[in-house]
């Protein structure tokens, strides 16, 4: 489980993308680029990690964050239904670009589990998703932000969270 009120909480930048995701508060922004406040302590001084398209970011590029690796050894993190990662996102603009997730294995096969694009409104929204079974494989979670057109539009993550079992 991570809050970012600390520090990234074992989430690691990916190298194979084009710039990285950063943690801040809402309280050292600028107004309208990003949530008033992060989910956790519902406080200008809370922390989450964003994205900002901005003119260092063409369209289309992207920032990925990965998780810690979650291991199939472990019997009690056994990917089964009820297996998820609950996450809270904050995607606001009107040319917002793309939030993606991904289940990656040890071996670098990606599944796609989420692909939100476009204005998803000013506020936290809460999203749960399902982790599936791969073979023995060690996997991790991959959040993959797509900068949009817009300067001021941006992408916040926060409160991230893997089922008890992991």
């Amino acid at each position: 489980r991570c809050n970012f009120e600390f520090d990234l909480c074992g989430w690691k930048q990916d190298e194979n993308d084009d710039f990285d995701w950063h943690l801040r508060t809402s309280s050292t922004t600028k107004l309208g680029t990003g949530p008033a406040t992060d989910h956790t302590l519902q406080e200008p001084s809370g922390h989450y990690i964003f994205i900002k398209s901005s003119f260092f970011q063409l369209p289309g590029q992207k920032a990925r964050i990965s998780s810690p690796v979650l291991s199939k050894k472990n019997k009690n993190c056994e990917v089964r239904e009820d297996v998820v990662i609950i996450f809270y996102y904050h995607m606001y603009g009107a040319h917002i670009g793309s939030l993606i997730i991904y289940q990656r294995t040890a071996l670098k096969h990606e599944k796609l589990l989420l692909n939100l694009t476009g204005n998803q409104g000013n506020f936290w929204q809460r999203k749960a998703l399902t982790l599936s079974g791969d073979g023995d494989e060690d996997f991790q979670v991959v959040f993959e932000g797509v900068a949009g057109e817009g300067p001021n539009d941006g992408i916040a993550l926060d409160d991230l969270t893997f089922s008890r079992e992991c």
